[in-house]
């Protein structure tokens, strides 16, 4: 991933909600795909994925061609889970950030002695910064003013944890700074701010998100600028990071002041275990319906084929991902 601003763009739509729709399948092959949490955007893109997988089977079946794949997509810990369970063949897919994607295949970070040398990327969705978001009233403006107050952390195997537990070590931070240091998952933290149990939370989504909407503009929250020298060399020594703008009054309206901040790319992934036919035919039923794909969430609206087959993509692509791109001509 280049390491330009990523300058959010201000045109995107609002959210389109949508239901799974339901197919049999005589015979099917059965995948999942782990995501994140319900009010998070890697919910929606296993979902997506599942929806575009099912209508290619329903139109599939009227051309008299069997594809039959059954998909579903369930709520997850996030990144490292998904990965985790992936490696551990519960998982056929899992969307992961890029900065977790890398580690896992290259056994550094949380992944060293336990290197996941069969990862295998699919392609990279949309980019999503790393929020830092503080409480009305909590007096909180810049990292250092954690201190002494309620941070949560993020649960285990989330990939705001893995983010905020590197920004702890760049800083120079522990728990024991804070007042205390909760676990709550990215669907549970949100409440737990407007309501005044938590001073501050972290959260890597893209942009907009109802749950970040709910915090800035109905309870007063604001975010907290990561763009100090510290995020600096953080971006610049790792590939998997870029600089990230999310634009005052673009989203939220309450927003009245630009937030600067990092983040990383939302990708799909896979396993080599995982069969290349399988593999095609998700790809395929993606890209095949990439108009109704980007109409499913905001951040996905700009999203573009030669971009999504390299951008945060570290381990090694899929071989049936890769059959599909060169059909296309994109490789």
């Amino acid at each position: 991933m280049k390491k330009s601003l990523i300058s959010i763009l201000a045109s995107i739509a609002v959210l389109t909600t949508f239901s799974l729709p339901v197919s049999t399948v005589v015979a099917a092959d059965f995948i999942s795909i782990g995501t994140g949490g319900p009010t998070g955007v890697y919910f929606v893109v296993g979902n997506s994925v599942c929806r575009m997988v099912h209508k290619e089977a329903a139109e599939g079946r009227k051309e008299g061609r069997k594809h039959g794949i059954r998909c579903a997509a369930p709520s997850t810990g996030g990144s490292n889970y998904n990965i985790g369970q992936i490696k551990e063949g519960e998982l056929q897919f899992g969307v992961a950030q890029s900065d977790w994607q890398y580690h896992a295949v290259n056994g550094s970070s949380k992944w060293e002695g336990n290197q996941f040398k069969n990862l295998r990327a699919v392609f990279s969705v949309h980019p999503e910064p790393f929020q830092l978001i503080a409480g009305k009233g909590s007096g909180i403006k810049s990292w250092s003013d954690l201190k002494g107050k309620v941070v949560n952390i993020g649960n285990p195997g989330s990939g705001q944890r893995g983010t905020m537990e590197v920004l702890m070590e760049k800083h120079g931070t522990s728990v024991s700074d804070f007042k205390q240091a909760t676990e709550l998952t990215s669907s549970e933290q949100v409440g737990a701010l407007c309501d005044g149990k938590v001073d501050a939370i972290g959260y890597t989504v893209g942009v907009p998100n109802g749950a970040i909407g709910q915090a800035i503009d109905g309870c007063g929250a604001h975010f907290v600028n990561l763009d100090s020298d510290i995020e600096k060399k953080l971006v610049n020594d790792n590939p998997f990071y870029a600089f990230a703008n999310i634009p005052a009054g673009a989203f939220y309206s309450s927003q009245k002041n630009d937030a600067v901040t990092f983040g990383v790319m939302a990708t799909f992934v896979s396993s080599a275990d995982v069969s290349d036919d399988i593999v095609y035919e998700v790809v395929r039923a993606v890209f095949e319906n990439l108009d109704d794909f980007r109409k499913l969430h905001p951040a996905f609206k700009n999203l573009d084929p030669k971009q999504m087959i390299s951008n945060g993509l570290s381990a090694p692509l899929h071989d049936g991902a890769v059959k599909y791109y060169k059909e296309q001509g994109w490789m």
